[in-house]
């Protein structure tokens, strides 16, 4: 090693222990201006650069784990309805009722909450990187707009909110695909079920038994349901809004008729990619080794061949209340946690 070299080093070393010793000395400065004025202290760490850029993040994932607490016992139920009956055309249907009755009539009403682990760290990856790139995007448009001297447009809205969405749902596809083992594992016959002590523990063994490229199982139209469902939530709430906005309805009452709109058609446009996911993330391979669906387009067309085109929005009222309320409840909660964090 060179003279020059571990001069160098030497300079470094220096730099970095002087550095050290200034925020040392300034730590206790520091910390009394922070007990004399918490809240001045408090405004300033949230304005930092750093805090600027991830608040969007933090406030998006925390928005989406209270929705997932509120609504995990009806997405619970959404799985079950579209995993029933699997492979047969005719048969019992079941319902949103009687697929709660059988559920408590197994073991406990907490069942209804079984993989709220996997649904809480899924919002942590997917919802925080859905609003926090959609945030990101947005400030980024809105830039290049003003600079243009014009104002954003909704195909850049929409434009914003499919690739967030697209994004999100690849990152957090390994979580939910945790979520449906989860809650698929009741149905198979106790010696046969996986017994999941947690979402840690899901991915960790399917990742030994299977491979890790498996945890992006049912990627495809994972990402194309976020696509497809942040397109329905963004074009018809906009529109929504704008036609009730000479109504007589109030400023609330608008946006709660117009989450409702958005919530239904979120849910008709994504449904299908969503009960294709569920299948193909809850499969297990054979004897042989072998898997039931080979993929996207395989899975759909067995689907509709022995079970009929119908089957695709099995459950669709059971998945319209867990989306609406989940798209509502997030957005509040957001909104008031960005208000806060100003």
């Amino acid at each position: 090693m060179s003279s020059s070299v571990v001069e160098a080093a030497k300079r470094k070393a220096n730099e970095a222990v002087n550095a050290a010793k200034g925020v040392a000395e300034d730590a206790p400065a520091a910390m009394q201006k922070a007990s004399e004025n918490p809240q001045q202290a408090t405004r300033d760490f949230l304005h930092t650069p750093f805090m600027r850029a991830a608040l969007p993040f933090v406030n998006g994932g925390a928005a989406g784990m209270a929705a997932t607490t509120c609504i995990q016992p009806i997405d619970m139920i959404k799985v079950r309805l579209q995993l029933a009956g699997e492979g047969v055309k005719t048969g019992p249907k079941p319902t949103p009722l009687s697929v709660t009755r059988d559920i408590i009539a197994a073991g406990k009403v907490m069942d209804l909450y079984t993989g709220l682990s996997a649904g809480l760290l899924r919002q942590a990856v997917y919802t925080t990187a859905r609003l926090g790139f959609f945030d990101t995007f947005m400030k980024s448009l809105s830039a290049s707009a003003e600079a243009d001297g014009r104002r954003i447009g909704f195909k850049e809205r929409a434009a914003a909110g499919l690739t967030a969405g697209g994004l999100a749902a690849f990152v957090g596809n390994p979580a939910d695909l945790a979520l449906i083992r989860m809650q698929s594992d009741g149905l198979k016959p106790k010696a046969e079920r996986a017994n999941y002590k947690g979402v840690g523990d899901a991915l960790m063994r399917i990742t030994k038994n299977e491979g890790i490229t498996r945890l992006w199982a049912g990627a495809t139209p994972t990402v194309i349901r976020a696509m497809a469902l942040n397109f329905g939530q963004l074009a018809f709430f906009s529109e929504a809004k704008a036609q009730l906005k000479d109504s007589s309805l109030g400023p609330r009452a608008q946006t709660l008729t117009a989450s409702a709109v958005a919530g239904f058609f979120a849910s008709f446009f994504s449904l299908p990619f969503d009960f294709i996911k569920t299948r193909l993330q809850k499969q297990s391979r054979k004897p042989d080794g072998t898997l039931p669906y080979k993929g996207f387009f395989d899975c759909f067309q067995k689907v509709l061949r022995e079970e009929g085109p119908l089957r695709f929005y099995r459950g669709f009222g059971t998945y319209y209340v867990r989306i609406a309320p989940h798209a509502m409840v997030t957005l509040i909660v957001a909104d008031y946690l960005n208000f806060i964090t100003k």
